[in-house]
């Protein structure tokens, strides 16, 4: 079953032997079936050498072209339309939870983030990993821009420091390299960066600190859950989050957005979109 598995390659996709250790052997013969099976099915995959022959744009290219769009890059998806109109929203519940902003706000960054916490599950990741995965791009409804700092701060009040810091870290460290834990820089950010982009330095600064801290895998393994997670026709519900977030997420009896907390604006801005003021 093994014959021609590349042993180091597997363990780093599975974010290093750190992350491999604290699986269970239940988990790590389902990662193995898994990795086989996407190996098997990547024969036909386009290879590295094509891959590489793409001409990326360059940073003043991406920044030339910003006029000639009438919405900016960092708004948030409830905010604008990528084509036609901006639909009509479903009215939130007067005490609305978690999965009632799954379902009825986070549409374009629901399938992405329940794709990364379903990967990280069958990793064999931990709870508090599991949780920072299904919650980590969630704010882009509301906001693209360090979209780590501002998705932290939103769940801030209802996780763990643990599963608040794994969410704040993940985006300086999507923009370094770390092979020994499965997580290699991306084309699709030199699509959208350029070719020549440099992290500014409040993110160099950022991942200098984060590299050094007890922590620093719990960001790192979001990285790596949500490098793959954009796959067509994979589609998990979250149900299969329901106990997990039954034990991690602190849902406030008076619903998101109204139990008056330093960031119940933001779950309101999100609930209320079309709000004029």
């Amino acid at each position: 079953m093994t014959t021609g598995l590349d042993r180091r390659a597997f363990i780093a996709a599975l974010g290093g032997a750190t992350a491999v250790s604290l699986m269970s052997d239940e988990a790590k013969a389902d990662a193995l079936e898994s990795h086989l099976m996407a190996q098997a099915g990547s024969a036909s995959a386009p290879s590295a050498e094509a891959a590489s022959a793409e001409k990326f744009p360059t940073m003043a290219e991406i920044e030339s072209d910003v006029p000639n769009h009438p919405t900016r890059k960092g708004a948030g998806n409830l905010f604008v339309a990528r084509a036609g109109n901006v639909p009509r929203l479903d009215r939130m519940s007067e005490r609305p939870t978690l999965a009632d902003y799954f379902k009825l706000r986070f549409m374009a960054t629901s399938n992405h983030c329940l794709q990364s916490a379903n990967r990280a599950m069958k990793n064999g990741m931990s709870e508090e990993i599991i949780l920072a995965c299904l919650l980590h791009d969630t704010v882009q409804e509301l906001i693209k821009v360090d979209h780590g700092w501002w998705s932290a701060q939103m769940y801030e009040p209802y996780v763990s420091p643990k599963v608040t810091f794994a969410i704040r870290y993940h985006q300086a460290l999507r923009f370094y390299e770390d092979l020994d834990h499965g997580y290699r820089y991306p084309d699709l950010y030199r699509r959208m960066f350029g070719s020549d982009y440099k992290p500014e330095p409040y993110i160099e600064q950022t991942y200098q600190m984060v590299r050094k801290h007890k922590w620093y895998l719990e960001p790192r393994m979001v990285t790596v859950n949500d490098l793959y997670a954009f796959e067509k026709g994979v589609n998990p519900t979250l149900d299969q989050f329901t106990d997990i977030i039954g034990r991690h997420f602190r849902q406030p009896q008076e619903g998101l957005g109204f139990d008056g907390s330093p960031v119940a604006h933001m779950w309101r801005s999100i609930a209320m979109p079309d709000h004029p003021l």
